[in-house]
């Protein structure tokens, strides 16, 4: 497996969504001033607080150092992100994996590189022994919602049980 994911660190893949082909590829720390950039544009947008694109740049280039984050690029630009975080699981012998952030920039959207980047990040999920993903949505985000959900997600327990909430609170 070790070298498997030395590979597709190296590699790029083209995805194919809404009939146009999309470039996905895994970043490198090579990549934070990019993420960093990227993740601030986000919180931006959506009028949240935010460190700098070059605190966030350092803060990447650290998660990507210590193993237990991977983050994938769309486009050339890069145009969007996506970003997995992974933990052993306490119910299975493999591994949990969470997508920390999905974002594509606004000029870009409603193209496929959501899409292209979700296929993408699955994979990878598997690929690196995850046997679940969680993510947490904004109720009023319906584009996201509606993409999460297309592709399997549910907000109910075993998909179609009581309806699942998600709480958290700064320590």
């Amino acid at each position: 497996m070790a070298e498997e994911l030395r590979r597709r660190s190296v590699a790029s893949f083209e995805r194919v969504s809404g009939g146009t082909k999309h470039l996905v590829r895994v970043a490198t720390s090579e990549d934070a001033t990019s993420i960093g950039r990227l993740l601030h544009d986000f919180n931006r947008e959506f009028n949240e607080p935010t460190p700098s694109p070059d605190a966030l740049a350092d803060r990447i280039r650290y998660l990507l150092d210590h193993g237990d984050t991977v983050v994938l690029l769309v486009g050339n630009g890069p145009e969007g992100l996506a970003v997995l975080r992974f933990r052993p699981a306490i119910w299975s012998t493999k591994l949990e994996s969470y997508l920390a952030e999905l974002y594509v920039g606004p000029e870009h959207r409603e193209q496929g590189l959501g899409r292209a980047l979700m296929e993408e990040v699955l994979n990878e999920a598997r690929v690196r022994g995850a046997d679940t993903m969680s993510i947490e949505v904004d109720e009023p985000d319906m584009a996201a919602r509606h993409l999460y959900e297309r592709l399997g997600f549910s907000n109910h327990q075993d998909g179609t049980g009581p309806l699942m909430y998600v709480y958290e609170r700064e320590l």
